[in-house]
């Protein structure tokens, strides 16, 4: 695991806290929740590649 990965997913959450606070105030609360489902479907796309890196590893570990 690399350390930009954590920065990657720091970062999609900090821009969609950020959105989804702005979209509040002013009253868009569907977009904001939108907002929030486009970021966890990013973080798990982007995660969704990492865990199949480890699955790999343990299929080359154990040999299966």
């Amino acid at each position: 695991m690399d350390i930009s990965l954590i920065f990657k997913v720091a970062g999609v959450g900090l821009l969609v806290g950020i959105l989804a606070q702005i979209l509040n105030k002013y009253g868009r609360d569907e977009q904001a929740m939108f907002v929030g489902l486009a970021g966890i479907l990013t973080v798990l796309l982007i995660l969704v590649g990492e865990i199949g890196e480890l699955f790999n590893s343990i299929r080359e570990v154990f040999g299966l």
